[in-house]
């Protein structure tokens, strides 16, 4: 009888797994990553001018930012996603620790993009940093998808509408990372600047549904 008893519960607990051991590994990560990018930053030695020095590495500079807000970005969308979750299964940790394989390659994609986004290679180099934040981006989609799809993971019926509106919010994102990527092929600077209105949208779309939700009330 208390074998019996005990095999739904065995099989209960090896389908859903802990919430809370997945969300501090992907918080380790996403931090980790973070600092690896600001380590990579070159510190000019021995330049007569500083200045003129730092000018010079401009691009490891703008692709610290591109990347640092993309983390940044991903890692507050993630957040949300958990807060939406009361349960974690197989699945979802899988799709977690997939998507968290391409954050970590992030300082190694974003050096070399930085090392060659104006001399031979450019192509390749912004082609590898774009597939990167794009396969990202879709990784973090199909977790949204399969929670929408499973929402007995959810923490309540709403849960799974707020799950699908970010779903929507974030179409725009991955499908600029995209162009991005096409663009690679053929105008790496061209995709670069895609990454940077991604970036800029980014800081500027909270402050745009202010204004609209200001605008609708006082409608």
């Amino acid at each position: 009888m208390d074998e019996k008893a005990e095999g739904p519960d065995r099989g209960r607990l090896t389908d859903f797994l802990p919430p809370d051991r997945l969300n501090a590994f992907a918080d380790g990560v996403f931090a980790i990553v973070i600092t690896l990018l600001v380590l990579e930053l070159p510190v000019p030695e021995g330049a007569d001018s500083l200045f003129l020095a730092l000018m010079e590495e401009w691009p490891d500079f703008l692709a610290y930012v591109i990347s640092f807000v993309f983390i940044g970005g991903i890692w507050m969308t993630h957040a949300s996603i958990t807060q939406l979750t009361e349960q974690e299964d197989k699945v979802t940790f899988r799709l977690t620790l997939l998507m968290l394989f391409f954050v970590s390659l992030m300082p190694f994609t974003t050096s070399v993009m930085a090392g060659h986004l104006t001399g031979t290679g450019s192509h390749l180099a912004v082609l590898l940093y774009g597939l990167d934040l794009f396969i990202t981006s879709v990784m973090l989609s199909m977790i949204m998808r399969y929670l929408v799809w499973r929402p007995k993971l959810l923490v309540d019926g709403l849960a799974e509408e707020d799950l699908r509106e970010m779903v929507r919010r974030r179409r725009a994102g991955v499908a600029s990372c995209g162009v991005g990527v096409l663009l690679a092929l053929f105008v790496p600077l061209v995709a670069v600047a895609v990454y940077i209105a991604v970036t800029v949208f980014f800081f500027v779309h909270p402050l745009i549904d202010k204004r609209a939700i200001r605008r609708a009330v006082k409608g």
